[in-house]
């Protein structure tokens, strides 16, 4: 059965997207921990990002930086924080989250609540800096 991931890279569920390479794509999180928070995956499902080939690993890492430098342009922030869990979703993903403190990349806080408005005004501007 396909993750939830997997149906928004095929379109099936909507998503602001930030952007996509043939292997990797990226897309706010719609509950972010901070805003401009990103989560960006492998096109193939693989649930651990350790089983991951190690060229798609690589590839995957190098379009975070990417991502991460364009989120930096445009959301106020000190930092990007780095963050692989992998046990929400069975699908290897890679949470990137603008930090102004150590707190902004704390998993046991309550998540945002953002209109969608808001997210596509972000999604909007962090793709403009991509």
């Amino acid at each position: 059965m396909a993750t939830i991931f997997s149906k928004i890279i095929a379109g099936e569920i909507p998503c602001h997207l930030i952007a996509e390479t043939e292997n990797c794509f990226a897309f706010l999180d719609i509950m972010p921990l901070a805003l401009g928070h990103v989560l960006v995956v492998p096109k193939k499902e693989v649930d651990y990002i350790f089983d991951l080939e190690d060229d798609l690993l690589a590839e995957l890492n190098v379009f975070s930086k990417k991502v991460a430098k364009a989120i930096e342009k445009v959301m106020p922030c000190e930092r990007i924080g780095v963050a692989i869990i992998g046990l929400e979703v069975p699908h290897a993903h890679i949470h990137l989250i603008p930090l102004n403190s150590v707190q902004d990349i704390n998993f046991s806080r309550p998540k945002l609540e953002v209109s969608k408005e808001k997210l596509t005004e972000i999604s909007e501007k962090i793709r403009g800096a991509f």
